[in-house]
């Protein structure tokens, strides 16, 4: 059985209430949200792999408004002792899947300002949550095996909201299809 995670509903808008082979999950947004939840899930239950879906903003003006799958996450808005953005005291800078895709910064605010956008483009993510940093570290620490698709769902820039609450309903139609092709269900 695999679990299938989204921070909110409205991601899995697409998805049938029952898809074989699946358990669902939605977290809540955000990393302590995320954690949370998945954390309960992992401990209640054995899973084969989880497997995120959802949104983010793209701040990798190449990456097409299309599906990604996620290769590492870093997150964006911590520091360590020494006042280094992106690294936090005691969690490692980055986490990864184990497959090869798109670098995501993970933080707790929704990115809607071309100011921190340009502030978290130069560490090379190519995307933008809030909450896969989180998915993936609990995935590590049970030892079950993640991968995470994100849809694009804005740029992150002035307008970003609102262009996000217009497209998460594309989103969840993109990312059900890849789901369909990469699981057969």
């Amino acid at each position: 059985m695999k679990l299938l995670v989204a921070a909110m509903a409205s991601e899995l808008e697409a998805f049938p209430a029952n898809l074989e082979g699946f358990d669902q999950l939605v977290t809540g947004e955000g990393k302590m949200q995320a954690t949370y939840a998945l954390t309960r899930a992992l401990d209640a239950k054995p899973y084969d792999e989880v497997v995120v879906v959802g949104t983010a903003g793209g701040i990798d003006p190449d990456l097409d408004a299309s599906v990604h799958e996620i290769g590492s996450a870093l997150q964006h808005d911590v520091f360590d002792l020494d006042g280094i953005a992106g690294q936090h005291v005691s969690l490692p800078a980055r986490v990864s899947t184990g497959r090869d895709g798109v670098l995501i910064a993970t933080g707790d605010s929704f990115v809607g300002d071309a100011g921190i956008t340009a502030v978290i483009r130069p560490s090379g993510a190519g995307l933008v949550d809030m909450e896969t940093y989180a998915y993936i570290w609990v995935a590590e620490k049970f030892g079950v095996p993640i991968r995470a698709f994100r849809a694009i769902s804005d740029r992150a820039e002035e307008g970003a909201l609102v262009d996000f609450r217009a497209a998460i309903a594309r989103c969840s139609v993109q990312l059900r299809e890849v789901i369909r092709q990469e699981y057969g269900v």
